[in-house]
C-alpha cells in the first residue's frame, strides 16, 4: 500500500492533467447538448484503457523499486546491474552515480594503500626493535645489581608493549596465522606464567597454579597472549596477595584466573572490553592503554571463546575464559 500510495504521489501531475482534460471534454459535450448515452460509455471505455495502462505501470514502478532496494547492498561493490534508464534524465543520474562511485572507488584504493604501507612500516619496526631490546638484556645480565634488575623489569615492559603493538597489527590482517588444533591447557598456561616469573618475585605474589587437565581446541600462540596480558594486568593492579589460576568447577572448559587486588568500579566492569577505555584505575594508575583487554576480547572472539570479568573493589577481580568452541571438523 506504501509503494502504490507512493507511485500515485509521483504520477499526480499526469493525473491531474487527465482529469483537467476529462472536466474539458464534458463541458464541451453539455455545450453542444449531445446525449448522455455516448459520453458515458467513452468515459466508461477511457477509464477501462487508463486503469489497464495504470496497472502496468505501477506493474513496472514496482519491479525497478524492488530492484534497486535488493542493489543497496551490492551497489558499493559495482554499478552495473543498475536497471536500464527509461529516459534521458534518469540516465543523467546514472552516470551522476557512476562519477561519484568510480571517485569513492579511488579515495578507498588511497587509503587502503596508505594503511597498508603505515602497517608493513610499524610491523617492520617491531621486529627490528627486538634486536636492541635483546641486547639491552644481555647488558643487564652481566652484572647482579638493583639498578640493573629494576632497569631489567622496565625492559620487560617496553617488551611487552611491542609484543601487545605487533599484535595489535597482526589482528586485523588478512594473513592472521591462526593454527586451530587440540592443546594441553596446561603448557599453555605454563608458557604465559613462565614469562611473568621474574614478576611474581619481584612483586613477591604468591602463584596458585592447579592442575588443568584439559584439552582445547584453539591456537596456542594467541591464547597464549591472552593469558599473558590478562596475567599483566593482575600483577598491575594486585600490590600485595596472590594469583589463582584454575578450572571452573560448574563448567569444565572455563579457565579462570583470579587476583586479590584492588578491583575494578562496578561503573566500569560493562566497558572494560571497550578499545581505549582505562576507567577509574587506568585514570588513576596513568599507564594504563585501555588496549589490552580489548585485544582479549577480539582474540578470544576469533577463536570462538568468551570472556567474562567479576569484581569487587578491594577483593580482587575474576576474569573467566570460556574455552567450549563449536564442534569443527578438522582434517
Amino acid at each position: 500500500m506504501k509503494i502504490f500510495l507512493s507511485y500515485l504521489k509521483s504520477k499526480q501531475k499526469d493525473l491531474f492533467i487527465i482529469c483537467l482534460f476529462a472536466l474539458v471534454f464534458s463541458v464541451v459535450f453539455m455545450l453542444y447538448d449531445l446525449s448522455l448515452e455516448p459520453i458515458v460509455y467513452s468515459a466508461l471505455l477511457c477509464l477501462v484503457i487508463g486503469l489497464v495502462f495504470l496497472f502496468f505501470d505501477f506493474y513496472n514502478y514496482y519491479k525497478k523499486h524492488t530492484l534497486l532496494h535488493k542493489l543497496k547492498d551490492s551497489i558499493t561493490v559495482s554499478t552495473d546491474a543498475l536497471p536500464a534508464p527509461k529516459d534521458l534524465l534518469e540516465l543523467d543520474y546514472q552516470n551522476l552515480i557512476a562519477t561519484i562511485y568510480e571517485h569513492k572507488a579511488h579515495i578507498q584504493s588511497k587509503a587502503d594503500s596508505a594503511i597498508s604501507n603505515m602497517i608493513d612500516y610499524y610491523t617492520l619496526w617491531a621486529h627490528q626493535i627486538k634486536t636492541p631490546i635483546a641486547a639491552m638484556h644481555l647488558l643487564l645480565q652481566s652484572e647482579d645489581s638493583e639498578q640493573n634488575l629494576e632497569l631489567s623489569t622496565e625492559l620487560f615492559k617496553i617488551e611487552q608493549y611491542v609484543e601487545m603493538a605487533l599484535q595489535y597489527l597482526r589482528l586485523d590482517s588478512s594473513s592472521t596465522d591462526f593454527i586451530i588444533k587440540m592443546y594441553d591447557l596446561d603448557d599453555i598456561v605454563k608458557q604465559a606464567v613462565r614469562k611473568y616469573a621474574k614478576l611474581f618475585i619481584r612483586k613477591r605474589i604468591g602463584l596458585d597454579l592447579a592442575e588443568l587437565n584439559c584439552q582445547v581446541l584453539t591456537d596456542e600462540k594467541w591464547l597464549v597472549f591472552v593469558i599473558e596480558q590478562l596475567l599483566s594486568n593482575a600483577l598491575k593492579y594486585t600490590p600485595q596477595g596472590k594469583i589463582s589460576i584454575y578450572m571452573d568447577r560448574k563448567k569444565s572448559k572455563t579457565l579462570v584466573i583470579q587476583d586479590t587486588g584492588i578491583g575494578i568500579q562496578p561503573e566500569d566492569l560493562p566497558r572494560v572490553f571497550e578499545k581505549g577505555f582505562t576507567g577509574y584505575n587506568g585514570r588513576t594508575d596513568k599507564k594504563s592503554t585501555g588496549i589490552g583487554l580489548y585485544l582479549c576480547k577480539c582474540i578470544l572472539t576469533k577463536l570462538s571463546h568468551t570472556i567474562t570479568i567479576e569484581s569487587e573493589v578491594g577483593k580482587g577481580t575474576v576474569v573467566k575464559i570460556d574455552l567450549d568452541t563449536i564442534k569443527t571438523t578438522m582434517e
